[in-house]
């Protein structure tokens, strides 16, 4: 009997599902009618679909056990999950009698689904591409667990005063969360500070112990994974962090209250806050905290697991088990794992190198040098003083190594070693990830090209079989089938449904792209999801969008790489144009930006301020009426990118070249049915590939043009040479946005008139400002847009998560998917 045809205990029928439904508020929750509520509700249903979430759990562990199946394990500090409910009714196939069971007892599905907090678990493209990758392990049957962090805290609120960002608390888990179950059983001891004692054993080995330290626990917390409709469920464990002691009496009974509870505040900030502002060492700390906190746990129990089904005979340990770091956040892992095979298991130096050097895989995210961890060597001593002594000890024999590829190098040497010199040395983790690991993988053609020929070069010259590249892809359920219903309907008439789980299969709508009557449907279906997003901005931003107008949307994390100044610059040079009546060939367009600055980006928080307040000089222009409408979304999300994207006309990817790693809203957008106006970087490259030139506005300088740029660069000349952009600049400079808030903005004009601007954003003002005046000129033209719509759609299938997680699994974790 095939997995899929698998029988459980539970019907999925409307009458099973509406007695468990009934069973849990009564009796799980003791609610009646009478204190019937959404919330009360939502929770009851959760748990009704979460019954039988668990019991294909329980099936799909045993599977795996029977079959001794490889185990991978990813390790994020990011999971930006989004809400639950709606994707468990979709892979569980149990929408239609959830829907029925909803309406017969008076409530709509959606309402009720509005109950559910977006997990607070990530901030960006990261976590969400690592949310994406665990269902399509799952929906394709891999046995891969996912490992975190369970944050009391998501990134924060985002609201918008007087045009500025503030945060507050995200608690997400306020309300408790019915998705999870927590596992005390579990639990693990992770150690801080102390310092080492070393030792011969009885054998005359040499070994090591970590002493004195302070403690702190690990409790595991469950989410199920579903697989697409296949009755696999893996699993997400999430840590929670406790102190050992919940507080200290002596201290309580002496009257000193704070200092009774002071282990028990330390040990949870672990898991409090995602990713606390590190402009300060306690953040800096921290962080680092976080990061050991993750791997040190999450690897005790993967050798606790292993050990208990295989004994302490860990020659198959690496044949059985991968390691996948999801950026350089989790790779202290590569430490963590010697510590724990030579201090706990007994394993020598060499035996232990082997084995983790075979099952770590390392997975960069990142162009820019800046954001690659690295510690001072003061802190980590301080704080892991055993993991630092192991990381010196990895670096004095790598070091050796390249000594002996390159004899007398010493430039080499300064630039690989994985701890610096100097007065302030510190930890490079990328670079400890690339020496332990056995694959190193970027996330785009272009992307691994600039590891290898940029960033990671030398060790690339080292080893350049470790290097390869996975083009990043996002789950088609979420980003397709769930958030767009009206589409998904007209492409399952059109072509069935098994794109669902084949997304090549989108192949079959481009010989309909000229088909007029089937143009006008999907037009049709682009003006509902119109309809609905102007509804959701008048009620988030109070700013009237019009549908039958463009919407020019750049829904991202506020970085000035990602260019979204270029973008209101353009919006500027638009209203310049409509103040002089200056509109010919000009199309209305609604535009839409959104997306959060941390905490401590002051240049990020003040783009925002200008977004802001140019909106509101926009919006409050009569001549503006009907040609451009501008919103600022507060606290943008991932619900609110499953409102946004089938709702895009335009998508904005304008990032500087060579800076983007990937981008994966690229992937969403273009999957709908969006155009894409973007440079040649991250996975822009490949979109323009599969769609072709003409449905796809490229600008701009490419990698290798912006480097040469650079030498030579004259913001100044270029603004006097360029008209339309001297016209932009002196608004900027007359204060016309900022009237009675003086030079608020010089800091961003100063930006943009410097040199040694890193984001190069004068260089490609004048290719954006062309090519958005052909994406005017193209959208009038009604029937070569649904054309160009339907065939980005069409070309979409190779941006499928599971297309990408098929070659990690064929290419580094070697495994056959089913």
């Amino acid at each position: 009997m095939s997995n899929k045809q698998k029988k459980f205990k539970l019907g999925m029928d409307d009458q099973s599902v509406e007695k468990d439904l009934k069973r849990h508020f009564e009796f799980t929750l003791g609610r009646d009618e009478q204190g019937k509520s959404r919330f009360y509700l939502y929770t009851a249903l959760a748990l009704t679909i979460r019954d039988r979430l668990v019991e294909r759990w329980s099936h799909t562990r045993h599977r795996h056990i029977e079959n001794s199946s490889k185990r991978i394990h990813y390790l994020s500090l990011e999971f930006l999950m989004g809400r639950t409910l709606n994707n468990a009714m979709l892979n569980l196939d149990l929408e239609e009698p959830i829907r029925h069971t909803m309406q017969k007892i008076g409530c709509e599905l959606e309402e009720v689904s509005e109950e559910e907090a977006d997990a607070g678990l990530g901030n960006g493209g990261l976590g969400r591409l690592a949310a994406c990758f665990l269902d399509s392990c799952a929906s394709l049957e891999l046995p891969v667990t996912g490992y975190g962090i369970r944050y009391e805290y998501g990134m924060f609120h985002q609201k918008i005063e007087n045009g500025y960002q503030l945060e507050s608390p995200d608690h997400w888990l306020r309300k408790g969360n019915p998705w999870e179950i927590e596992c005390p059983e579990n639990t693990r001891l992770v150690k801080y500070f102390g310092h080492t004692k070393h030792y011969h054993d009885n054998e005359g080995q040499h070994r090591a112990r970590w002493t004195d330290t302070h403690d702190v626990l690990a409790v595991p917390y469950d989410v199920p994974i579903p697989g697409y409709q296949n009755n696999t469920v893996n699993t997400l464990r999430l840590w929670k962090s406790e102190a050992t002691d919940e507080f200290n009496l002596d201290e309580f009974n002496s009257g000193s209250y704070t200092d009774a509870v002071a282990a028990k505040n330390l040990a949870e900030q672990i898991s409090m806050v995602l990713y606390p502002n590190d402009a300060s060492e306690n953040g800096k700390e921290l962080r680092l905290r976080q990061q050991y906190f993750l791997a040190s746990a999450s690897l005790q129990d993967i050798l606790h697991h292993y050990v208990m089904h295989n004994g302490e005979n860990f020659t198959d340990f690496a044949e059985k088990n991968c390691f996948q770091l999801n950026d350089t956040h989790p790779t202290v892992a590569v430490a963590e794992l010697m510590r724990l095979l030579m201090d706990d298991y007994f394993l020598g130096w060499n035996e232990a190198w082997e084995l983790t050097s075979r099952c770590m895989a390392y997975t960069n995210h990142t162009l820019l040098p800046e954001a690659l961890e690295a510690w001072p060597v003061s802190m980590m001593s301080e704080l892991l003083p055993r993991i630092y002594e192991i990381i010196d000890e990895i670096n004095k024999r790598f070091l050796t190594e390249i000594e002996q590829h390159w004899p007398g190098d010493t430039e080499r040497l300064d630039r690989m070693t994985i701890i610096t010199g100097g007065d302030y040395p510190q930890v490079r983790m990328a670079y400890l990830a690339i020496v332990g690991s056995f694959s190193v993988n970027g996330v785009a053609a272009l992307h691994t090209q600039l590891l290898e020929s940029g960033l990671f070069k030398d060790f690339y010259e080292l080893w350049p079989g470790k290097f390869n590249n996975k083009t990043n892809g996002v789950t088609p359920r979420r980003w397709l089938s769930h958030c767009n219903p009206e589409l998904k309907q007209l492409i399952d008439e059109t072509i069935g449904s098994d794109w669902i789980s084949d997304l090549d299969q989108l192949k079959q709508l481009k010989p309909l792209a000229l088909d007029k009557k089937f143009q006008a449907r999907w037009m049709d279906v682009k003006l509902q999801r119109k309809i609905k997003l102007s509804e959701f901005i008048e009620q988030h931003c109070d700013v009237q969008f019009d549908p039958k107008m463009m919407f020019d949307v750049q829904v991202k994390r506020m970085h000035e790489y990602k260019r979204q100044l270029l973008n209101i610059l353009h919006v500027i040079h638009l209203y310049d144009r409509i103040s002089r009546g200056d509109t010919e060939g000009m199309q209305p367009r609604c535009v839409l930006i959104g997306g959060k600055a941390a905490p401590g980006y002051a240049m990020a928080k003040n783009i925002i301020k200008l977004i802001n307040n140019v909106a509101d000089i926009i919006n409050q222009n009569p001549r503006c009426e009907g040609w451009l409408r501008v919103a600022f979304l507060p606290d943008y999300k991932v619900t609110a990118m499953e409102m946004i994207c089938p709702a895009t006309d335009l998508s904005e990817q304008i990032s500087t070249a060579g800076k983007e790693a990937s981008g994966t809203g690229n992937m969403k957008f273009m999957m709908n049915g969006a155009l894409t106006i973007g440079t040649l970087d991250g996975a822009n490259i490949e979109i323009l590939e599969s769609v072709g030139d003409d449905n796809f506005f490229l600008f701009g300088l490419d990698s290798s043009q912006v480097v040469e740029a650079r030498e030579s660069y004259n913001p100044s000349a270029i603004i006097e040479a360029d008209e339309d952009f001297s016209r932009v600049m002196q608004l900027l400079q007359s204060g016309h946005f900022n009237r009675h808030e003086v030079s608020i903005f010089d800091h961003i004009i100063d930006s943009i008139y410097n040199p040694g601007d890193a984001w190069m954003t004068a260089a490609d003002f004048r290719s954006y400002i062309d090519a958005q005046h052909n994406v005017s000129l193209a959208y009038q033209d009604e029937t070569n847009w649904a054309k160009m719509s339907i065939l980005n759609t069409a070309a979409s299938g190779r941006f499928s998560s599971d297309r990408t997680i098929s070659e990690y699994n064929s290419d580094i974790w070697n495994r056959s998917a089913k």
